[in-house]
């Protein structure tokens, strides 16, 4: 069987069991994202391990699957931002601040005590919770986006605090890579602050000012899908610059270009084909292969004690972090709660931050065995948990309605 058999019969194995976990999902009452991330953990090298099987020749198949499904979050994350409206999120800038900073300060505090009191050293102890401040709220903006609650005041509170958390993250990050590299300077530090205010600047001004004149001249041009296309190509090009110039997370820069494309007036004329090829193909490549990229075989039993502590921490430090933040910025507590829950996740940003470690030889193996332990169970429990605080919410209630009126 050649290469390319191999992949196509692997994404439509992916595809099926994706759409048939998640219908099930959805008849136990969950969101269908949960669904795809449990089947994915059983089709991945925790069990099956459907790359490598008899059949499977090709030694790149998995990052094939890999790369398909990053499109997949980034897709996802711009029909976040195009359900948006920029002055929504101004108006909900307070509680984003709040929530995201309060929500990385505390876990970092809290997963520093625990590395300690398990007798880490100072470096790794403070490492560990710089990967539990991490998150990543691709699979929460899904749930919110299914629960019909992302325009509610939590899902732009969440949203807008994860950008904070993002900035905040790598501030903290690199600050803590200069102190520890003697060869480095607080001008490196500086020098970041700087690509990130520049990417910033750079994309909110071609948002506003380039980008309606584009999308105008895209959708008058006898091109078939001339928009559709347009919007791929501003997607692709914002996530690119967002960890080139700004050495922001990619998800950052697409939610970010979704949310420039919602201010167009093509947008209504986007929703419907940029929803058809992600639901379609990518973002069930992205979900399935979050399991995929899991192996449970991976966490060792002699760290069994500090992968538990760290769980716990992980998802205590957030919860209350990122909720007491959303608290102080004006949300009741219902709502703070679940903003918090929102921020739970750690996904594919607390793998990306805990590679930092282990390039740099800070992580050893039973710590990172504790980090795969927070990204699947992080992942797998903020779905169910959105969706218990969710569930006869006066708040979503009131907004469902309002929405359904207009």
């Amino acid at each position: 069987m050649s290469a390319f058999l191999q992949l196509a019969l692997e994404i439509a194995i992916i595809l099926i069991a994706a759409k048939l976990a998640g219908y099930l999902s959805n008849r136990l009452g969950q969101p269908s994202v949960l669904g795809e991330i449990v089947i994915g953990i059983l089709l991945g090298p925790s069990l099956l391990d459907i790359t490598h099987l008899a059949f499977v020749s090709d030694k790149t198949l998995p990052e094939i699957i890999h790369e398909l499904g990053e499109i997949g979050v980034l897709l996802l994350m711009f029909i976040a931002g195009l359900e948006l409206h920029l002055s929504e999120l101004s108006r909900n800038r307070r509680v984003a601040a709040l929530a995201g900073s309060v929500g990385v300060l505390l876990p970092v505090l809290m997963g520093w005590g625990t590395g300690t009191l398990f007798g880490l050293d100072s470096q790794a102890a403070l490492f560990l919770g710089l990967t539990l401040g991490a998150t990543s709220v691709s699979i929460s903006a899904q749930t919110l986006m299914e629960l019909k609650v992302l325009r509610s005041r939590v899902g732009l509170g969440l949203l807008g605090a994860a950008v904070f958390d993002d900035i905040l993250v790598i501030l903290l990050l690199s600050g803590f890579l200069v102190m520890r590299n003697e060869s480095a300077s607080a001008i490196g530090l500086i020098h970041i602050v700087g690509r990130m205010a520049l990417f910033l600047g750079l994309s909110l001004t071609f948002g506003i000012w380039v980008l309606p004149r584009l999308a105008r001249l895209a959708a008058r041009l006898p091109i078939s899908q001339s928009v559709l296309s347009l919007a791929l190509i501003v997607m692709l090009l914002y996530s690119i610059s967002a960890e080139l110039i700004g050495e922001m997370a990619a998800i950052t820069g697409a939610f970010l270009a979704g949310l420039m494309f919602a201010r167009t007036r093509e947008k209504e004329r986007l929703e419907a084909g940029i929803q058809a090829l992600a639901y379609g193909l990518f973002v069930p490549i992205f979900f399935v292969g979050i399991g995929l990229s899991v192996d449970l075989r991976q966490i060792q039993p002699d760290a069994l004690w500090l992968t538990l502590a760290v769980i716990l921490t992980a998802i205590v430090s957030k919860l209350v972090g990122a909720g007491l933040g959303a608290r102080l910025g004006g949300l009741t507590w219902r709502e703070s709660w679940q903003l918090g829950a929102g921020m739970v996740s750690r996904g594919e940003v607390g793998l990306i931050v805990v590679s930092v470690g282990i390039i740099e030889g800070i992580v050893s193996q039973n710590e990172f065995s504790a980090i795969v332990g927070v990204v699947i169970v992080s992942t797998l429990v903020t779905p169910p948990l959105l969706r218990a605080l969710f569930k006869k919410s006066p708040e979503a209630k009131a907004f469902e309605d309002s929405e359904e009126g207009v």
